[in-house]
């Protein structure tokens, strides 16, 4: 052992990787020059990344460390616990998941980064917030766990407040990241208090063996479920997603949404599988509620969305609530007595979670190049980027597959899985099972439903058709950096729905999960309930029914090419431009009619009638504008409510000294007071 507690093994030498190369990345922001600031701190954050990786895997599959000692030296009257870093299998997945994604966003912020994002202060906010992220799947204990946090917290806060002197929004959306960050933290670090009080100890291992039950352990339980369904924007805590997510710097947009939302999935999994493993049946009904509302709402927010980025936001707050539900319904059937199907269950909440990292750092990064390019980011004012844009189309389509949960891609595998786990639920001698297993199936089944019809509209009306603006008539492709971020992550996409056995077998052994075993060397096979996925068998299908036909089509364009004809007249198949062609308001029209209460959806249609003929129409316009009901009707009245108490509180202050002496005597007589009794 060395001074800093730095022991031989891979996993302590690739934790100290991350913090030496995070700290030269700061080390370069703050340095380098302008021109080269970029390349050379993204650079450096993109080392950490897969330092981050290769660390991360390597626990997931069984390396230890001794761990690495913190040196910081707390006097202090409280039972602290050494502040160690050392991933066991679960933290080292996530710390895996985060790593990949930082790379992908690092590299592509080389490209991408410009303005306030690519100052000092952005890449190094940038560099904070990634070794604050990767470092937290890494702590052994609640204090090392808290600091970790908040760098992350800070560094994001910073680089997404990069750009407020300019604009509004920004200074919106930072407000309100800002207040449910801090939120989330004074759940946790009450939470951990009262964990840590009862335990008498700090670290992960005190609190397990101490075996915290009763009113301890429901009081820790709902303040960490809260805290960390706030950082993963479950709903009713999801607001700050929609709004944080459309004004961050893309890169980091994907990394927020990708990885940094993944750590409240980590803290849930921590808190019911480690630290308080034997609570009460209602927990688990508790997360499949929170899952299962925050899965449907966001994905009908998402369908109706033609903000791209603000439509990524929603379906954030989706996929996490479908990998929420997949833990709730796990420890549902734990604490039943099903443990072959919980253990699917949780497999699959590991698969939702991995699988969101890929094609959701995919589609943001592809915003992103499109915005890069464009400029815009409504689906109204874009169309017709496959053919100015291909690497970007191609990637954003691959990614778009993932999140409609279609095959080969990683998003049909982990939803299917899910699926599965509830399909093979023996509920008949059970009434709660027989209840909430159907309830929870229909919702997952509408979600998934909605989720096509979302990402079928997003690139449909985004990348395809006919140019609906000059912005989007002047796309071009993005820089080599963001292609290849952009092509790397999309492989991972396919890569993951190609070879679900040996990833799904190596998540399994996070959550101590039987019954995964891989077959045909790329294929998954669920023991426990007795099904086998090959895709790499569906592919080979798939190939040999499309082929003939491409082929085919190919022969038959040859032959009979197309020829461009003048009508006659316009009521045949000729289209005169895009306004003829659907966008996104009009595509998701007819679920905003059915959904108006949820959506708070509003519509207003102007008519202007010509002057000189009041029968004819000059011209019609079409207005749509939906909300968030739980912003609406449970953030803004509290915000309300909060200024008018400030004011109150302000006429105590009129400057008197005698009022102010008067006060402090009151406030001595109290404390007087408490300490006699």
């Amino acid at each position: 052992m060395t001074p800093l507690g730095i022991a031989v093994p891979f996993v302590d030498a690739g934790l100290l990787a991350q913090l030496l190369l995070g700290a030269l990345a700061i080390l370069a922001a703050v340095t380098v020059t302008a021109r080269w600031r970029s390349v050379a701190a993204g650079t450096a954050v993109v080392a950490a990344g897969l330092a981050a990786a290769a660390t991360g895997i390597a626990a997931l599959l069984g390396a230890q460390g001794s761990g690495l000692r913190i040196p910081i030296a707390l006097t202090v009257t409280a039972p602290l616990d050494p502040l160690v870093l050392a991933p066991d299998r679960l933290g080292g997945l996530f710390m895996a998941l985060a790593g990949v994604v930082v790379a992908l966003a690092a590299l592509f912020g080389i490209g991408y980064a410009h303005g306030p994002a690519a100052s000092r202060t952005g890449w190094t906010a940038f560099a904070v917030f990634a070794v604050g992220m990767q470092v937290v799947p890494a702590a052994t204990d609640a204090m090392t766990f808290l600091l970790a946090w908040e760098l992350m917290a800070a560094g994001s806060t910073a680089l997404l407040l990069a750009d407020h002197a300019s604009r509004e929004p920004v200074r919106r959306a930072s407000v309100w990241y800002a207040a449910m960050t801090h939120l989330s933290f004074l759940f946790l670090l009450a939470g951990f208090g009262v964990l840590a009080a009862a335990a008498g100890g700090t670290s992960w291992a005190s609190i397990a063996a101490a075996g915290v039950t009763g009113p301890a352990a429901t009081t820790a339980f709902v303040l960490l479920t809260a805290g960390f369904a706030t950082k993963a924007g479950l709903v009713p805590m999801h607001v700050w997603l929609p709004r944080s997510h459309p004004e961050a710097p893309s890169h980091l947009s994907a990394a927020m949404s990708a990885a940094m939302v993944k750590m409240g999935v980590y803290g849930l999994l921590l808190l019911t599988l480690r630290l308080l493993p034997h609570g009460p049946r209602w927990w688990s009904l508790v997360l499949i509620a929170l899952g299962a509302a925050s899965a449907l709402y966001g994905i009908l927010q998402a369908s109706v969305q033609s903000d791209l980025k603000r439509l990524l936001a929603y379906s954030t707050t989706e996929n996490l609530g479908l990998t929420t539900t997949a833990i709730g319904v796990g420890l549902l059937l734990r604490e039943s007595g099903q443990i072959p199907v919980a253990d699917v269950a949780l497999v699959a909440a590991l698969l939702l979670a991995v699988s969101h990292a890929a094609f959701k750092s995919v589609l943001f990064l592809a915003a992103g190049s499109v915005l890069h390019a464009t400029g815009e980011r409504d689906l109204d004012r874009l169309g017709g980027l496959a053919a100015r844009m291909p690497w970007t189309s191609g990637a954003f389509g691959i990614g778009a597959l993932g999140a409609a949960a279609l095959p080969v891609t990683s998003g049909f595998v982990a939803e299917w899985v899910l699926l599965q786990s509830l399909i093979h639920v023996p509920a008949r001698s059970d009434r709660l099972l027989a209840i909430v297993i159907p309830i929870t199936m229909g919702i997952v089944a509408l979600t998934v439903g909605l989720g096509l019809l979302t990402f079928v509209k997003a690139y449909g009306i985004g990348f395809l058709a006919r140019p609906r603006s000059t912005a989007a008539a002047a796309g071009h492709e993005s820089g080599a950096a963001m292609r290849v971020a952009l092509v790397v992550g999309a492989m991972l996409v396919i890569a993951l729905g190609l070879v679900p056995g040996p990833v799904a077998r190596a998540l399994a052994g996070a959550v101590s999960a039987e019954g995964v075993a891989t077959v045909g060397g790329a294929g998954l096979s669920l023991a426990a309930v007795q099904v086998v996925l090959n895709p790499v068998a569906l592919t080979v299908l798939a190939l040999v029914i499309l082929v003939p036909l491409a082929a085919v089509n190919v022969v038959l364009a040859r032959r009979y090419p197309r020829r461009d004809v003048e009508l006659a007249w316009g009521g045949g198949g000729q289209r005169t431009g895009p306004r003829m062609e659907y966008n996104a308001t009009s595509y998701s029209e007819p679920l905003v009619r059915v959904f108006r209460g949820p959506l708070q959806a509003s519509q207003l249609v102007d008519v202007a009638y010509h002057d000189r003929a009041p029968l004819l129409i000059e011209q019609m316009t079409y207005t749509q504008e939906t909300g968030d009901v739980v912003e609406e009707r449970l953030y803004l009245p509290a915000a309300r409510l909060g200024t008018r108490l400030g004011d109150l509180a302000r006429t105590v202050q009129n400057g008197s000294i005698h009022r102010y002496v008067g006060f402090s005597f009151a406030a001595l007589v109290l404390v007087l007071v408490l300490v006699a009794l």
